[in-house]
């Protein structure tokens, strides 16, 4: 058997391009979360179910281990910001953005091509992360293109990005 290397692995898995959402949610006194994560996925239309993991280092991690609810925010070409902004610790990552309240206080973005309410339908084990498995109670969805992740990048398909590719 082979020695896999991480850091050979984490080059080889960075050639799945994915798209990119921030998690949300909030503790039992009211302070919110969020995190960006490209490890998002649908899981069953019947019943509604997603799935998101989330390392063990992670700072929120306290915040989403013990939450009922959480927002998933498939994010747009034109939030790179916001998915920079929630990739990153720091104190208060929400300074400044205008949210409005979810489902059990999570908080929501507005503009963004999807966001998923969700209740927490289990957590698993995943090695060095926590999987969330997530049962979608409302959602709204809008017309942007995709703000995608991959090679370690931001990167974009649309009328306007240079992934894009026109038919012959």
């Amino acid at each position: 058997m082979s020695v896999i290397e991480p850091a050979e692995l984490r080059k080889a898995l960075g050639r799945f391009a994915t798209g990119v959402t921030v998690i949300t949610t909030v503790d039992a006194e009211g302070r919110k979360y969020g995190v960006t994560a490209n490890s998002y996925n649908s899981v069953s239309l019947d019943p509604p179910l997603i799935l998101w993991s989330l390392a063990r280092t992670a700072g929120s991690m306290r915040a989403f281990a013990a939450c009922e609810t959480f927002a998933v925010h498939i994010l747009g070409a034109h939030q790179e910001d916001l998915a920079k902004r929630f990739a990153v610790r720091g104190d208060d990552k929400f300074a400044g953005i205008v949210t409005r309240e979810g489902l059990g206080g999570a908080p929501l973005f507005d503009d963004c091509l999807a966001h998923l309410e969700c209740r927490v339908e289990n957590r698993f084990e995943g090695g060095d992360h926590v999987i969330f498995l997530g049962r979608v109670i409302s959602f709204e969805a809008c017309d942007h293109d995709p703000l995608l992740f991959h090679l370690g990048r931001f990167a974009r398909v649309g009328a306007d990005g240079p992934a894009r590719q026109e038919p012959a």
